[in-house]
């Protein structure tokens, strides 16, 4: 929701809204609230990763007419990204504003239709890189292969974090594998030829217990409002336009991911996280260590509905020792309580990263597409 890029997107872009219908309308409506939406992005989450988007969106800010109109959609539907990957799913080009400009006035009707029927739901196999090493703690503290659970999955790319292989750049600074500061550790899937799965690169800082080996799993799962088929044509070009566009890099990784998913499509659960969640957990095998993750997630759910979350986690976790991975950056959508996601960190310090979390407590602060991870 990209390895070894430096700048990424802070938060308030948004990335997965996939996760629960108890998503706030928001306290903050009206032209100015939303300009200053676009101009965050384009002035603080754009630059260093898009060049394109910080000019289309700095102008869209100035651009009072636009904003008018982008006010009449729903609060939730008026994210930068989801208005931006709809103009680019609909055949927008990189170019100049003006230009751009004029293709919104020539398909505004049609950017309306998919902005309403579509969400950000960046799938970022990438962001597997940044779980692995706590999915691998939790595969050795257990002695047991893993289940896998992921709340807001999309199609559900980040399923598979045994069948993508791995560059972690700076490693060894823990004296583990990789031995000697600034040689990257490798690892691969067994078996699979070179070239049939995406490499994750990662930047890493401070004692990141990284493994020797991938960590088994033996059931992955997924559930998603609207999860997306990867045998889908128009669900696969969806994903392909939440890609920013300079970014070539992730878009082939994103159809490396793709093709790894299309051969074994992973369980996907349509429905309220909060609805499917339990019964979801009850498939899982009872010899597997059972991890439920989520990535930019819980911005889209109200404080009452993450509260709910936490406790069926809570019932989980008594029941069958759940394990919870929270990867999550502060808001994406204004909430009308206005609550944080992330109350544990000052948002200075997290700088538009994320903050991962291993049953409630901050382990790391992560990039937001996986390309870094600071160990605490």
């Amino acid at each position: 929701m990209s390895p070894a890029e430096s700048a990424e997107p802070a938060a308030p872009s948004g990335e997965s809204s996939g996760a629960s219908s108890g998503a706030s309308a928001g306290a903050s409506s009206g032209a100015s609230a939303t300009g200053e939406w676009y101009r965050h992005f384009g002035t603080v989450d754009a630059p260093g990763s898009s060049a394109c988007y910080a000019e289309w969106s700095t102008s869209i800010a100035e651009d009072p007419e636009l904003i008018r109109r982008i006010d009449e959609w729903p609060h939730n539907k008026r994210q930068p990204l989801l208005m931006l990957a709809a103009a680019r799913f609909l055949g927008a080009q990189v170019s100049p504003y003006p230009e751009f400009r004029s293709f919104l006035d020539a398909h505004w009707a049609d950017v309306s239709r998919v902005v309403l029927s579509r969400a950000t739901q960046t799938n970022e196999a990438g962001r597997c890189a940044t779980l692995l090493p706590s999915l691998a703690q939790i595969a050795a503290a257990e002695g047991r292969p893993l289940a896998l659970i992921e709340v807001g999955a999309s199609a559900g790319l980040a399923l598979f974090p045994d069948r993508y292989g791995y560059e972690f750049d700076g490693a060894g600074t823990d004296g583990g594998a990789g031995d000697g500061v600034g040689v990257p550790t490798r690892l691969v899937p067994t078996g699979a030829p070179s070239g049939s799965f995406p490499v994750l690169r990662c930047a890493i800082s401070g004692p990141v217990p990284l493994p020797a080996e991938l960590p088994p799993v033996v059931w992955r799962a997924g559930i998603d409002l609207n999860p997306l088929d990867v045998r889908n044509p128009d669900d696969v070009a969806w994903l392909e336009a939440l890609i920013w566009p300079e970014q070539d890099f992730r878009r082939e990784r994103l159809r490396q991911a793709i093709a790894i998913a299309q051969a074994q499509p992973p369980l996907l659960v349509a429905g309220d996280l909060n609805e499917q969640l339990v019964s979801l957990a009850g498939q899982a095998p009872a010899d597997a260590a059972l991890v439920v993750f989520h990535s930019a997630v819980m911005a889209y759910l109200d404080a009452e509905s993450r509260e709910r979350f936490r406790s069926s986690i809570a019932g989980l976790a008594a029941k069958r020792g759940c394990h919870w991975l929270s990867n999550e950056g502060h808001m994406v959508i204004a909430q009308a309580d206005g609550s944080n996601v992330v109350p544990e960190m000052d948002d200075a310090r997290l700088r538009g990263r994320f903050l991962l979390l291993h049953n409630g407590q901050p382990v790391a602060i992560t990039g937001p597409h996986g390309q870094s991870l600071e160990w605490l």
